[in-house]
């Protein structure tokens, strides 16, 4: 038994097509694999500008330095610091060389400190380390 196609349906089916491949291609460059872990950067964005401004905007919800222990590790906070880290991610590389220590340092503090697996211990000792490395970067940069 062969299947009627109602009139036009051929057509609706390939103009779906055409509007989708745009969609399709744009998962092939995805930030992650196109080396972009941030989200409104461009490449040629100052990377002083654009980092010190992600530990800025992370810093908002953050207790004053010497209140770790107070500190509520909450999602808005992890997102904001996950947030911080693929900023630096994405423009640690760009920073002055002598950054390179405090860099990788906010890069890994930021990498616990944005999951909400890592125990509260360990996250309070994050915080002191990300709290060092951005300092040394806000520093390095003005």
């Amino acid at each position: 038994m062969r299947a009627i196609v109602p009139p036009g349906a051929v057509a609706r089916r390939l103009s779906v097509l055409v509007l989708m491949l745009p969609l399709l291609t744009a998962c092939q460059n995805s930030p992650a694999t196109a080396g972009r872990y941030s989200t409104g950067g461009d490449p040629s964005d100052d990377p002083c500008a654009r980092v010190v401004s992600a530990i800025g905007y992370a810093d908002l919800l953050l207790e004053p330095r010497g209140a770790e222990e107070a500190q509520n590790f909450e999602s808005a906070v992890l997102g904001r610091l996950a947030e911080a880290r693929g900023v630096t991610l994405q423009y640690g590389p760009a920073l002055p060389p002598s950054l390179a220590p405090a860099v990788r340092a906010l890069e890994t503090s930021t990498s616990g400190l944005s999951r909400a697996d890592v125990p509260r211990e360990r996250q309070v000792r994050l915080l002191r380390e990300y709290r060092a490395a951005a300092e040394q970067i806000r520093t390095g940069c003005a």
